[in-house]
């Protein structure tokens, strides 16, 4: 199987690449499971790591009982951010995507390590230097998002780039569930959620991710930062388009795509 991994891996890279979109992997090879998945995503992270991109992070996508429901599955997925992948000043350069969408998410900064694959709520707690409003731009090089389990999680958990807002909070000064959140396209509503969207506690969800990757191997690292997983649905971004996401006392997050 450690050749199809590779290969697969290799058609994903080459899609990103040259911004050609590929078939879905699952309609390609029907035999591929969770761990398959998992190994064609390492693949494209260890090759990008030696060709010298930096690591800052990680997204945990699926959060939300809707999207669950239509892939078929019980629990969200991951993927690897890396320091490229973040948009300063929210300028975010279509052309560099293929068919981006966005996002309005808590992304949770690390000043501790998350290990050992028994991680509570309380240690995540503990583990968090502060949270900030923030955007993840899903992408896909699977062509038209014909997306299942198998395909997204390959794909790096259809990660693109991310925004961070500027307003540091301390956990403790946050009610995580409650914290609410309107998203804007161009001035009109697009969104609306809460924290409770994500898992019912987007600390939840850095808990079960932390543990999750500690079955392969893979640490939340102080530094580190954490995308918890989406209020909302995900709207469209083309040329032009700017969002808003405001979160309240944790104030506000855009970006603009250029």
């Amino acid at each position: 199987m450690e050749k199809e991994i590779q290969k697969y891996a290799n058609m994903l890279y080459e899609a990103e690449a040259t911004r050609q979109a590929i078939p879905p992997l699952t309609d390609l090879d029907s035999t591929l499971d969770i761990d398959d998945a998992y190994a064609i995503q390492l693949a494209n992270v260890n090759r990008v790591v030696e060709e010298g991109h930096i690591i800052s992070g990680k997204k945990i996508g699926l959060t939300s009982e809707g999207i669950q429901k239509q892939l078929g599955v019980n629990e969200p997925d991951y993927g690897h951010l890396f320091q490229a992948m973040d948009c300063p000043n929210g300028e975010c350069k279509i052309d560099e995507l293929m068919q981006p969408k966005i996002e309005g998410e808590i992304a949770f900064v690390l000043k501790e390590d998350l290990t050992g694959g028994k991680v509570t709520v309380e240690d995540v707690r503990k583990a968090t230097d502060y949270v900030v409003a923030a955007f993840e731009i899903v992408d896909s090089r699977v062509a038209d998002w014909k997306i299942k389990l198998v395909d997204t999680v390959s794909d790096n958990a259809s990660s693109g780039r991310y925004v961070l807002g500027t307003k540091k909070m301390k956990l403790e000064d946050v009610d995580l569930p409650n914290v609410p959140m309107t998203l804007t396209k161009n001035g009109e509503v697009v969104g609306t959620g809460t924290g409770a969207a994500v898992l019912g506690d987007p600390a939840i969800a850095v808990a079960w991710l932390a543990n999750r990757l500690w079955g392969y191997g893979v640490v939340l690292k102080k530094g580190e930062v954490i995308l918890s997983g989406a209020f909302s649905a995900a709207p469209e971004a083309k040329k032009g388009d700017e969002f808003i996401a405001d979160f309240g006392e944790m104030g506000t997050v855009s970006a603009k795509f250029i």
